[in-house]
C-alpha cells in the first residue's frame, strides 16, 4: 500500500534479452538442497512455467512437498521413483532394487527432458544417486547432452560430479553449520520434511 499522496508502487516484471536454459547445481553436506530447488519450483509456477520434479532417492518416508506440489495444480508435476535413502535410515530395500528404481528414474529423466513439455527439470538427489552407483557418471552427462537449449535443469544431492559442476551454469554449495539432529532433535514437518 503508498501512503498518502505517494504514487503507487509499480511492480516491473523483467524479460532477458537472451532466453537461455541453465543447468543449475545444488550440492553440499548442508541441509536444504532439495528445499532450495523446490523454491525453484514455486518461484516458476508464479511465471507460469511448467515444471517436473523427478526425485531419485525419496519415497518410502512422507514428505510435505508430495502434498504441496498437488496445490500448485496441473503446472508442476513430482514423480517419486526411490524407495528411500538407500544405506541409512533403516531403509529395508537391497542395492539391486535402489539401483533398478535409479535407472528407471533416469528413463523418465530422459523422457522428461526431451518432451518440450517442461521449461524446468529438477533431478532431486541425482549426485547422491551416482556416488551410491544408482546412476553411473556416463548416464548424468548423456542428460546434460540431451538438455534443449532453452530447458533449465536442476541437479540437486551431495557429492556432485567434478565434470557436472564443471558443465553448470550456477552451482550451489550448501555448507552445514549447525543441525538441529545433532543436538538429537528429532527431523520437524515442514521444516525437515
Amino acid at each position: 500500500m503508498s501512503k498518502q499522496g505517494s504514487p503507487p508502487l509499480t511492480i516491473q516484471r523483467l524479460e532477458p534479452k537472451v532466453k537461455r536454459g541453465l543447468t543449475v547445481v545444488i550440492t553440499g553436506h548442508g541441509k536444504g538442497k532439495t528445499t532450495s530447488a523446490l523454491g525453484m519450483a514455486l518461484r516458476a509456477a508464479g511465471h507460469g512455467m511448467r515444471v517436473c520434479i523427478i526425485q531419485f532417492m525419496k519415497g518410502d518416508l512422507y514428505a510435505g512437498e508430495w502434498d504441496g506440489v498437488k496445490m500448485l495444480g496441473k503446472l508442476v508435476e513430482l514423480h517419486t521413483t526411490g524407495k528411500g535413502f538407500c544405506g541409512i535410515l533403516g531403509n529395508p530395500y537391497p542395492w539391486n532394487e535402489h539401483r533398478a528404481n535409479a535407472q528407471d528414474a533416469m528413463e523418465l529423466a530422459r523422457e522428461k527432458i526431451t518432451s518440450g513439455k517442461f521449461e524446468i527439470v529438477i533431478l532431486d538427489e541425482i549426485n547422491n544417486a551416482v556416488k551410491l552407483k544408482l546412476v553411473d557418471q556416463p548416464q548424468v552427462m548423456e542428460l546434460l547432452d540431451l538438455k534443449p537449449e532453452l530447458l533449465h535443469l536442476v541437479l540437486t544431492g551431495r557429492d556432485a560430479l567434478p565434470e557436472v559442476i564443471e558443465r553448470a551454469d550456477t552451482v550451489s554449495e550448501i555448507v552445514e553449520v549447525k543441525h538441529a539432529y545433532r543436538k538429537d532433535i528429532e527431523p520437524q514437518p515442514g521444516i525437515d520434511y
